[in-house]
């Protein structure tokens, strides 16, 4: 029996439609309450279970009888009030996920990572499997909550758990577009004027999924492997939504002294009024930046290719024009 932490999330919900495309017996664990609507087609044929990461007991008793977990469970976040939040869910949460796995013999264990566990330094370029981690601006809370989550999969791995890590980049698909990458489109159809210079790593959510599965049910163990389709700039990325939708692309690039001005005005705007920061002090040091990841790794082992950024943002598009011609 497979678990999958995180299973109503963007990457969870196409992790459950590939198994029940295959069949497999599975359950999903979302927190009680959570927003179940990107598998609201496939619900019947979803057994759910409810679970919070940051509660190991609920967790011990979900994995009952599992014999393979997908920890696809975590916080995406760049706002500064999320600090203790993104800490709680990515590295205690992670914690949790691998003391339950050994309190019910779990044989073996996918944890969702992220590029950004890999650390980045200034002058870097091209980043693999190898790359050492680093304290510095250029990496996040966020990005330091992921590397200390893989820690406690290293710690697991010592203690002879079967495991696996896959490090996506920013992965791409049609979801709601007021959340997570997605809101990247909304940016573009909203024709907003403003680009900032530096590079966008990019994967499909379709290759993740797949990968995931593949290695899931795989003998390898004990590896690491980014999951990285691309490098794009962020005003040609822009120009490509924009021409699948028919807008206008941004056309003003905001230079580093305005964009921190920008988010500092973010910052205070989004305390006044409780929201999100659109763009915060940790997203304006990565302006500018231009880094490569490495994907070697992954396609020779499994001989496997990636979607090319025109397949995917053409579905992707066409997913909300679909959506945006229904509400007409």
């Amino acid at each position: 029996m497979i678990a999958i932490t995180g299973a109503n999330g963007l990457l969870g919900s196409f992790i459950v439609r590939e198994l029940i495309k295959s069949n497999k017996h599975f359950l999903a664990i979302k927190r009680r309450g959570a927003d179940t609507s990107l598998l609201e087609d496939v619900e019947k044929k979803i057994i759910w279970r409810e679970a919070d990461v940051r509660d190991p007991v609920s967790l011990t008793e979900v994995f009952r009888d599992v014999t393979q977990v997908v920890h696809a469970a975590g916080l995406v976040s760049f706002n500064p009030r999320d600090a203790k939040k993104i800490h709680d869910v990515n590295v205690e949460g992670t914690h949790n996920v691998v003391s339950a796995c050994f309190a019910n013999n779990v044989k073996r264990l996918l944890h969702v990572s992220s590029v950004a566990a890999l650390g980045r330094q200034k002058g870097q370029n091209i980043i693999d499997e190898n790359n050492k981690w680093s304290n510095g601006e250029l990496n996040s809370t966020y990005a330091k909550s992921k590397y200390n989550a893989e820690l406690e999969i290293f710690r697991a791995q010592e203690e002879g758990l079967s495991t696996v890590v896959i490090n996506p980049s920013v992965i791409l698909a049609p979801a709601n577009w007021n959340r997570s990458s997605a809101q990247l489109f909304k940016y573009i159809w909203k024709q907003r004027s403003f680009y900032i210079e530096g590079s966008l790593n990019y994967v499909d959510v379709r290759d993740v999924a797949n990968i995931t599965l593949e290695l899931l049910n795989s003998s390898i163990q004990n590896e690491r492997f980014i999951l990285n389709a691309g490098s794009i700039t962020y005003i040609e990325f822009f120009k490509l939504i924009a021409k699948e939708f028919n807008k206008r692309p941004p056309s003003i690039k905001l230079n580093k002294k305005l964009l921190h001005f920008v988010a500092a005005v973010e910052g205070l705007r989004s305390r006044l009024t409780n929201s999100s920061p659109m763009i915060t002090t940790e997203t304006a040091r990565l302006a500018g930046t231009y880094f490569s990841y490495e994907s070697e790794k992954i396609k020779k082992i499994l001989n496997t290719e990636f979607q090319t950024i025109d397949q995917t943002l053409r579905w992707c598009c066409a997913y909300y024009l679909t959506k945006i011609n229904e509400k007409k």
